[in-house]
């Protein structure tokens, strides 16, 4: 039952339209859909723009409103350029109280409209964009995105991101306070779970799995790959996909292994989490090349603490943080392929110790999960609409 004041505030809140901007095609990106769920649930009006790409899938139907603009560049510095462009004007030109921009990305139009139309923005930075590894080696569009974050960000109010490290390097670097909010899943739970023969599962396997949506490069897949080539009843299930894929599957080709290493791709999240619930380990491997990396905290680190699945994690500031606070998995020091087989094998060999990681991790997703988690990000919200 709504109290007076509570009812009072979701009525003045139906009046209101949020727009919501993220470079992705909404399929994957569950954060984003974790917040419009909220902003949903709180009364306001949502939009959801992404994109859709050749071969984006259909979108299952949600409670808020989403649109996918069709662009005629897919990547690179015009895909940026038309993203922005198109966003621009279609933020312009709508109604809303509300711009809700989701990384650097989408920054700049969402900033642009914000200033012309006198409309509310929050900006939600998932990472460190500038310091991403595909952007380290190109000094030159490094310095155009820096550019722009340096011109826009001080002129921010209301910016959230996704774990301490990466709030404390932005709030060093512009002298801004911002909200963390991680990306940690709503409470796990499913009504039945498909037998592993149904989900095409290898049966009296040690099973491992890397999943996500980003199966990408410097993300230690190929080195766990190969940590398991000469390890008996061992697989590997790779449940996502990336930019690394293509030469995950020539490296299978090559050394034949097939029969070690299964590729299942890009799946909706309740069924890349059914897989997830029959493995016995789950690796997480991104390598501290750039700080981007060494101050992630990657989705699936507690996609598998939810599934009540032991992890296996390199040596990350945040990811390390979270496992040795609820005793749910083991840290390998360097990413190489030795040192993942050593780990693997030693866990394999100690069923208890896993038995005991399992149980900690379902402890602990009583703790670290979305609607814990939400209501900090409700009340940050109220309180711009409010101002």
């Amino acid at each position: 039952m709504l109290t007076y004041v509570e009812l009072i505030n979701f009525v003045s809140m139906s009046k209101r339209k949020v727009i919501v901007s993220v470079s992705s095609d909404l399929v994957t990106d569950n954060r984003v859909h974790r917040t419009c769920s909220l902003l949903h649930e709180m009364g306001l009006d949502v939009l959801l723009v992404g994109r859709k790409k050749k071969a984006s899938p259909d979108l299952v139907k949600r409670a808020y409103r989403t649109k996918r603009l069709r662009l005629f560049f897919e990547k690179g510095p015009f895909f940026y350029m038309e993203l922005n462009f198109r966003l621009f004007f279609l933020l312009l030109f709508s109604k809303k109280h509300l711009l809700y921009a989701n990384d650097l990305d989408t920054l700049l139009s969402n900033f642009m409209a914000s200033r012309l139309s006198a409309s509310k923005l929050i900006y939600d930075s998932h990472e460190l964009f500038t310091e991403a590894p595909e952007l380290i080696d190109r000094k030159r569009t490094q310095s155009i995105w820096l550019s722009i974050e340096r011109f826009i960000f001080p002129r921010l109010q209301h910016i959230v991101t996704v774990n301490d490290s990466i709030a404390e390097a932005y709030q060093n670097r512009y002298h801004k306070k911002l909200l963390v909010i991680r990306n940690i899943p709503t409470k796990f739970q499913l009504d039945q779970l498909p037998t592993k023969d149904q989900l095409g599962i290898p049966l009296d396997r040690f099973l491992l799995i890397m999943q996500g949506a980003g199966l990408n490069v410097e993300r230690g897949i190929e080195e766990v790959v190969m940590a398991v080539k000469d390890m008996d009843e061992v697989a590997l299930m790779l449940v996502g996909d990336g930019d690394v894929m293509p030469l995950i599957k020539n490296i299978i080709q090559e050394h034949h292994l097939d029969q070690k290493v299964f590729v299942y791709g890009r799946r909706p999240y309740i069924e890349m989490m059914q897989y997830t619930a029959h493995a016995d380990l789950g690796i997480t491997m991104d390598k501290p090349l750039s700080k981007n990396y060494e101050f992630s905290l990657p989705n699936k680190l507690f996609d598998y603490m939810h599934a009540g699945v032991p992890i296996l994690a390199s040596n990350l500031v945040e990811v390390s943080r979270v496992i040795h606070q609820y005793q749910i998995g083991t840290i390998v020091e360097e990413v190489n392929v030795q040192l993942i087989a050593q780990a693997i094998s030693q866990l394999k060999a100690n069923p208890e110790k896993l038995k005991t990681q399992k149980t900690a991790c379902l402890q602990a997703a009583q703790i670290e999960n979305w609607e814990m988690e939400k209501e900090k990000l409700r009340s940050f919200i109220e309180n711009v609409l409010i101002d």
